[in-house]
């Protein structure tokens, strides 16, 4: 799908597809990479976003990798203390942000 989806829905749509849109914005396509269990990938285009939403995906992709000393400075960088809640509950949040964004 080429299109950027707006909604929950149009991007779980897209997780069908073999690739992200090319056209997409590189913090959708890394969330995309999540949902697809590749972690490499969406830490490829993580580590290369220096913003906030970076910064979020990266300590996001630690903490599910199981590195807590590291998610816990990215976390840090953008005054999250570390979540309390499930990784797929900030999975969904990671996803809402970068489709309002």
């Amino acid at each position: 799908m080429s299109k950027i989806p707006g909604t929950t829905e149009e991007f779980r749509e897209c997780l069908d597809d073999d690739q992200p849109g090319k056209a997409w914005p590189p913090a959708l396509k890394a969330i995309w990479w999540d949902f697809k269990n590749n972690w490499e990938r969406s830490h490829d285009i993580a580590q290369e976003l220096h913003n906030e939403t970076g910064s979020w995906l990266h300590a996001y992709l630690h903490r599910k990798e199981g590195d807590r000393f590291n998610a816990n400075y990215w976390y840090g960088r953008i005054g999250r203390p570390y979540p309390s809640e499930s990784l797929a509950e900030e999975q969904q949040q990671l996803l809402l942000h970068i489709l309002n964004t």
